[in-house]
């Protein structure tokens, strides 16, 4: 009776101190960085072109996601779609280019919005925006043979980003301030999405501390330290030097002459006074609003790299009293 007892206890002692320990914190899922960019950027999605049915369905898929991450909707009549009517006309640059491919009418576009609502009475009322456009050019003209502009780069990359950004963050605790995840559409017609959002906001503009865009992160940029990536308009702020304190691998822009600050959907929202900056990769490859933008051309390990290193930074923003701030003549 004594043996088997002493065994009983052994074995629970064992089981006790070998037990693996478990993980703390929200654990990053690499596969579904995978999967997510699969889907956005596959053919059945025809390149997500802005304001037709294949943008439609991106945001459906996104909004699906994040109803179940537990996330608040922050969209029309209690839904995470927010949608928003295009000008009618279009404007004749936008509308030339669409009469070359089709002779159905665009109308209206789709923002995705989910809420992370912070923990924090008095400061929940303050948000960090994280951001992408999620449609690209859909079906146009072919090159070698293939008419879809999947957009692989540009943007499911981005997309994945804030995605997975939400996927991770809505599993551990939560936040002292709010995290918005917005995925605009019609970014590449001219900004229609994020123009709506300005004028139709989950939370009061000047409530908005700080907005990060993902915009192509799919490959590295050889212009920088292998591993890193880079903030548009780095100078124009002190966000991205403080992201970069707390493990954020973010370098300034090495290509000032493209003028990328200006070409996102960030601008919009800097014009408004938020401190709106871009976090990118671009190597200005060869493949950029061609229909060989596609899933085989990009760089998976280093993708992944670039949205698990945010976790950490993003949740230090979320949670810290400090503000970013312009610098002098930062402001656009």
């Amino acid at each position: 009776m004594c043996i088997r007892f002493c065994l009983v206890l052994l074995i629970s002692l064992l089981a006790m101190f070998c037990r693996p320990a478990r993980a703390e914190g929200p654990r990053f899922c690499d596969k579904c960085v995978h999967a997510d960019e699969d889907f956005l950027a596959s053919d059945v999605l025809r390149g997500r072109g802005s304001a037709t049915r294949d943008e439609h369905i991106a945001a459906a898929y996104i909004a699906s996601l994040f109803e179940g991450f537990g996330l608040e909707p922050g969209g029309d009549n209690g839904s995470f779609i927010q949608k928003a009517p295009l000008p009618n006309p279009l404007p004749d640059r936008v509308q030339r280019h669409l009469s070359q491919f089709e002779s159905v009418p665009r109308t209206e576009t789709w923002n995705v919005v989910g809420i992370l609502r912070g923990s924090d009475t008095k400061t929940q009322q303050d948000a960090i925006l994280l951001t992408a456009h999620l449609d690209h050019l859909g079906v146009g003209k072919p090159v070698n043979g293939d008419d879809i502009y999947n957009g692989a780069d540009d943007d499911a990359s981005g997309t994945t980003a804030v995605i997975e950004l939400a996927r991770v963050l809505s599993q551990g605790k939560r936040p002292k301030h709010t995290v918005l995840f917005v995925l605009f559409g019609s970014e590449e017609l001219g900004g229609f999405g994020n123009q709506y959002f300005l004028e139709h906001p989950p939370v009061p503009l000047d409530h908005i501390v700080a907005n990060l865009e993902f915009e192509m992160i799919g490959r590295p940029d050889p212009a920088v330290p292998a591993g890193n990536f880079w903030l548009t308009g780095y100078e124009r702020s002190n966000l991205g030097p403080e992201l970069a304190k707390h493990g954020a691998h973010i370098v300034a822009d090495p290509h000032p002459e493209q003028k990328f600050f200006q070409r996102s959907d960030n601008y919009a929202l800097a014009k408004r006074g938020i401190i709106a900056q871009t976090v990118s990769s671009f190597n200005l490859h060869k493949d950029y609003h061609r229909p060989s933008d596609e899933i085989s051309k990009l760089d998976f390990p280093y993708m992944t790299t670039v949205i698990s290193s945010m976790v950490k930074p993003v949740l230090w923003l979320a949670n810290t009293d400090w503000k970013p701030a312009w610098n002098a003549g930062g402001k656009p």
